[in-house]
Order: C-alpha cells, then sequence, then structure tokens
C-alpha cells in the first residue's frame, strides 16, 4: 500500500487537519519506492519545531506565527511543538482553523481590511480580542461591529504604520499602513476604544538588512511621540530572512540585535514586543519534488510550476536550491544552469532560475526543489486541472541551512 496521500486542493486550508500524512526516513527512499509523476511536497515538521524553538528563545518578545505562509496543519502542529501559542490571521478561514487545531491558542486578526461579518464572528465566536487597521473608516468599522456582538469587552487595536519603500526582496509599502500624520490622529481615536494600544509595521518580505528594523522602530517612536497616548504594544511585523542559492542573509542575532536596540530607545516601560515571523520559521521545513517530463537544451519541463508551488520562481524570480534524483546514481558534478517551463499551457508558466543541475539531466529525473515551507503549496491553484500533489513527511535535513535558526549540518541524513 502506498505510504502517500493524494491532495486535490487549491487551498491546503481545506485539507482536514486530522488527515496525517506518513513518515518515511529520506525524500531518496520515497522516490525511489513510489516513483511519483505527481508534484510531491516532502515535509519536514522536525525542522520547522526546531527552528521554533530557536526563534523563540531568542526573540525578546512575543511571536505570533504568520499563518498565510503556511498554513498546512502539519506544519502548525510542528510551531506549537516548537512553543508557538501565537497566530497571526489575516482571514476567518485561518481563524477558524487555528482555533479548531488550539482551543487556547491567541489569535490576532492582523490584516487591516476585514468584512464586517468577520470582525463579528472573530470577537463574539472565536475569541480574538487583537486587531490591526490602518484607517479611521476599519476603526469605526470594528467599534460599530463589536458592540453589535453584544458581547463585552475592549479590544486590542494596533495601528499599521506605512513605511517608505526599502531594499527588501518583495515590497510591501504599496498596499497597508497609514502614514505617520494619520497613524497618531489614528492612536489617539483608538485610544478610548482599546483595551492596550500599538503600532505596527512591516519592512518587507526577505528583508537582508537589520537597519530596517531600527530606521522603522524610530519611525515609530516619533508616530508614538506626536500621538502623545500611551502605547502598550510595539510589533515589528516580519520580514525576516532566510537562506536562498543568492541569498545569504546575516545571523539572526544581527537582526535581534538592531530591534531590541530601537526597542529600548523608545523608552515604553512595560510595552509588549511583538514579531509575526512566517517564512523564518517555516522555510525550510518542506521541498517539493517535481519530474522532468521534457528537456528542450536548457529548459526543462517539469509538472509543477508558477500556478503551482513554484509561484515566487516565476514571477519574483526566486532561485531555489535544487539536486536531481535518480535512483541508484549518486549525485554529479558538472553542473549547468537550467529554466523550467510549468506544465500549464500558458506560456507565462516559466521559472527562469537559473537552477543548477547535472548536464545530463533528462526526461524522467526527478528534481527536488528546496526552501518551499514558505509561500509553496498554499499558493497553489487548480488552473488547467493541474492541482493534484501528494504529501509526505520526512525526515532529512533542510537544503539550505540558515544561520541562527537552524544547525549547520554538512551531510545530508542517511
Amino acid at each position: 500500500m502506498s505510504v502517500l496521500r493524494t491532495r486535490s486542493a487549491v487551498s491546503p486550508l481545506r485539507r482536514r487537519f486530522t488527515d496525517l500524512p506518513l513518515r518515511l526516513p529520506t525524500v531518496d527512499a520515497i522516490v525511489a519506492a513510489e516513483r511519483p509523476e505527481e508534484p510531491l511536497h516532502c515535509l519536514r515538521p522536525a525542522v520547522v519545531a526546531e527552528t521554533a524553538r530557536t526563534f523563540l528563545g531568542a526573540f525578546p518578545g512575543d511571536v505570533l506565527y504568520a499563518v498565510k505562509c503556511n498554513p498546512d496543519p502539519a506544519m502548525l502542529r510542528a510551531l506549537a511543538e516548537g512553543g508557538v501559542t501565537q497566530f497571526d490571521c489575516a482571514s476567518l478561514a485561518e481563524l477558524r482553523l487555528v482555533r479548531s487545531m488550539f482551543p487556547d491558542a491567541g489569535l490576532h486578526f492582523m490584516h487591516p481590511v476585514k468584512a464586517r461579518g468577520a470582525i463579528r464572528e472573530a470577537w463574539a465566536a472565536l475569541g480574538v480580542r487583537t486587531f490591526v487597521l490602518d484607517s479611521a473608516a476599519e476603526l469605526d468599522k470594528l467599534r460599530t461591529e463589536i458592540a453589535a456582538t453584544g458581547v463585552p469587552g475592549q479590544p486590542d487595536l494596533v495601528i499599521r504604520l506605512a513605511l517608505p519603500k526599502g531594499d527588501a526582496r518583495l515590497d510591501l509599502s504599496g498596499k497597508f499602513g497609514a502614514a505617520p500624520d494619520l497613524a497618531a490622529a489614528l492612536l489617539r481615536a483608538a485610544r478610548p476604544l482599546a483595551g492596550k494600544l500599538g503600532v505596527s509595521f512591516h519592512v518587507g518580505s526577505q528583508c537582508l538588512d537589520p537597519l530596517a528594523w531600527r530606521d522603522a522602530l524610530a519611525l515609530a517612536g516619533s508616530v508614538i511621540r506626536a500621538a502623545g497616548v500611551p502605547v502598550e504594544i510595539v510589533d515589528v511585523g516580519g520580514g525576516f530572512p532566510v537562506a536562498y542559492p543568492d541569498q545569504e542573509p546575516p545571523p539572526l542575532g544581527a537582526f535581534l540585535a538592531e530591534i531590541e536596540a530601537g526597542f529600548e530607545a523608545l523608552d515604553l516601560p512595560g510595552a509588549a514586543l511583538w514579531a509575526e515571523p512566517g517564512r523564518a520559521l517555516v522555510a525550510g521545513g518542506a521541498s517539493v519534488v517535481v519530474q522532468v517530463q521534457h528537456r528542450r537544451e536548457n529548459a526543462l519541463f517539469v509538472n509543477d510550476g508558477v500556478y503551482g508551488s513554484l509561484s515566487d520562481a516565476g514571477a519574483l524570480a526566486f532561485r531555489f536550491p535544487v539536486r536531481r534524483i535518480r535512483p541508484g546514481v549518486a549525485e554529479e558534478e558538472g553542473l549547468v544552469p537550467f529554466s523550467f517551463f510549468g506544465p500549464t499551457c500558458d506560456s507565462a508558466d516559466v521559472m527562469q532560475g537559473p537552477f543548477l543541475l547535472p548536464a545530463d539531466i533528462a526526461e524522467g529525473d526527478w528534481i527536488e526543489v528546496g526552501q518551499l515551507g514558505a509561500y509553496g503549496a498554499c499558493l497553489r491553484t487548480a488552473f488547467n486541472g493541474f492541482d493534484q500533489a501528494r504529501i509526505v513527511e520526512v525526515s532529512d535535513r533542510p537544503m539550505l541551512e540558515t544561520a541562527g535558526y537552524q544547525p549547520i549540518v554538512t551531510q545530508r541524513a542517511a
């Protein structure tokens, strides 16, 4: 009987969290035994739990996992095993999922724009008490809808501050956040309604510059001083980077040193420091094995692509670590650059890489693509009917290790 489970879902959130995959020792063993013709998602829960313990042990405040990054139930369990008890949720579906799995977890509704019904259910049925906003209209919406539930209490309100465009790999300055003057006004307006009041920001995803957090905290401090009201929460958001083949971030301690110094400079006695890591906790926790279906010179047609788990390899041109798997044949030297075409009929389904693989790679070979625990499976669609995938848990180390998050391991697990 096969050890793999088939997943045919546009969103992993729709998979029952009680449907756990079985565990095999290594990716190579699974490929040799099963010879999969569909994308194979290889989860590493032990790595995720270990990474979470490292981050929580180092960060000088409260850690909220950004569920959108990877909502797979096996990953959420691994994070809980690593000590995560609070979750940054962006939708009602994420709130429901986490609450169903962890009845006592701290849930935080961190999307600055929320449906009215979602606010009511979050407050009255799911026990959410923290909400983020960046506009006067959202503040009024929260006031009205929370009151309409008839459930007493004061919400904790966090004002998201807009930041100038930065140098993060994925800039997040264009959609959310209040300009400094508006943020100060919102802090003053929210103070009478809030149990606890806070300010948050996001420096951008995969930010390699520790000084970005120092500068953002300085801006937050100027907004707090301009508002002239007590603030109990400072949320430095996410953006903590991990390693990719063309990106080697500074060690975690370099980021935390700037955050701790910047927070202390705010001089807010009794205020809580929060962070919302996503990629930093789960990137190394999954890889995807794809199969080569055709080779055209140095372009490989594979069975996953930008409409599947490799979205970031397309539009964002992320270079993920790769290796060829040919059962019975050792990994070879003499690597050459390849690009990938995904399985759909859309010519935009292309990933330029370059991805370094053996020169003799051919149809039927498999390729493991690493660092896909973050923004991989959760971005899959059903376009063109290519929505089938298989899932299994493995014990292999990640294909890349990130300094400060995981121990450096020089040899693949046996």
